[in-house]
């Protein structure tokens, strides 16, 4: 099949498929006697298996690993195990750091509301939630509840 069939059955852009035989994910196509890509009902396979690994948080890079031990007729579950473990630990960590930047943002809303909007309106540039670095600092440590004017001084602001 042409690389248009291919990528009807895959769900995918022709240029995708192009890249992903530029990087190794797929094999070299055989070429017709006119010079198209001719690709193989296992290629339809390969794509899909591509796919889940995607939507499992793997990398493209993780994907040509654990193809490449298949293509050398090895098993990659064990070496899929082990990526499942650190992508497990990874979004355990990310999950972590999301959950304290939602904190820290909580904080921010909170003492941002209790700045007088008059005052705050002339002393930023931009926008004084992001430009105070006494008000940033004080979300940042938990102390956001005693904010007030006096985070409005033109020296807390980033310049």
């Amino acid at each position: 099949m042409k690389i248009g069939e291919l990528a009807g059955k895959a769900g995918l852009n022709p240029k995708t498929l192009r890249y992903y035989e530029e990087i190794g994910l797929l094999p070299p196509a055989r070429r017709s006697g006119s010079g198209y890509r001719q690709y193989a009902p296992a290629d339809v396979e390969r794509l899909e298996f591509i796919r889940t690994a995607q939507s499992l948080g793997l990398t493209l890079e993780e994907i040509k690993e654990i193809l490449g031990f298949r293509d050398c007729g090895e098993s990659p579950c064990p070496h899929v195990s082990f990526l499942i473990d650190k992508k497990t630990r990874e979004i355990g960590s990310r999950t972590r750091g999301l959950r304290v930047l939602a904190k820290d943002l909580r904080r921010l809303r909170r003492a941002a509301t209790r700045l007088p909007p008059e005052e705050v309106r002339a002393k930023a540039r931009f926008c004084h939630i992001i430009e105070n670095r006494q008000l940033l600092a004080a979300a940042r440590k938990g102390r956001g509840a005693g904010i007030g004017a006096r985070a409005l001084t033109r020296s807390h602001y980033i310049t």
